[in-house]
């Protein structure tokens, strides 16, 4: 039975932070200290009633026990389109702009395998949720962390790599931000997909965290910058 480490593209991996402050969590326990957990984010109530409802009916009905398609239904992707032109004035083909995952990190670890090659750089905001370091990693690409104190910082850092012997194929962002809570506006967008379209990088833009905005600030997708399309290999 060979050993974790005898897989080198394991060994490339730094230790996941989740698994770490869970160790920390589990120690400090052990000794009798009182530990507040928020560290996956995890909900503190239970799914309204409707969603578990509908979740047994759809349980209850034989015709769902069977595997899906690949893409997602297309009552679900014909929804999911519907929303996005509802929220953000964006029309999209629900047979080729929208599929169905089981997450949000699901889908960017495949995307990785799928569009990053042995020595491509994706460049993409330091701190960063693991999968857009891990997911980069995992494919052979290189993952290089741009800091970001602040968003107009991020976008001169971005510069600065353009200009370098390592400009990066593609660039991967996440706003609003996990884990800084950073938010950025529709020109912070329009910068980004302009420095993508000069320099012939792809983007994308994760988007798992669009609905959870206070005090009246609605984040921006960056499909609603023009010409955002051409320069688009994913949005959640």
């Amino acid at each position: 039975m060979p050993r974790g480490d005898d897989f080198y593209r394991i060994q490339k991996l730094p230790p996941y932070v989740f698994a770490v402050i869970n160790e920390m969590k589990a120690r400090a326990r052990q000794d009798g200290r009182d530990v507040v957990d928020l560290g996956m984010g995890n909900p503190d109530g239970s799914t309204p009633r409707p969603v578990v409802n509908k979740l047994i009916e759809a349980a209850r009905n034989p015709r769902n026990h069977r595997y899906s398609l690949s893409k997602g239904i297309p009552q679900l992707r014909n929804a999911i389109v519907e929303r996005y032109a509802r929220n953000y004035g964006v029309e999209l083909d629900p047979s080729t702009e929208a599929i169905v995952t089981i997450g949000a990190k699901d889908a960017l670890a495949h995307l990785m395998f799928a569009i990053v090659g042995p020595g491509d750089v994706v460049a993409s905001p330091n701190p960063a949720y693991p999968i857009h370091q891990y997911g980069v990693i995992m494919s052979e690409g290189h993952a290089c962390t741009v800091p970001m104190p602040d968003a107009a910082t991020f976008l001169n850092r971005l510069e600065d790599l353009y200009r370098s012997s390592t400009p990066p194929k593609i660039i991967l962002i996440s706003f609003p931000h996990n884990p800084t809570t950073t938010c950025v506006d529709l020109d912070f967008m329009k910068e980004i997909v302009r420095l993508a379209a000069h320099h012939g990088s792809w983007v994308i833009h994760d988007f798992a965290y669009a609905d959870i905005c206070f005090d009246g600030y609605r984040a921006p997708s960056i499909l609603q910058v023009e010409g955002a399309a051409d320069r688009r290999s994913g949005a959640h």
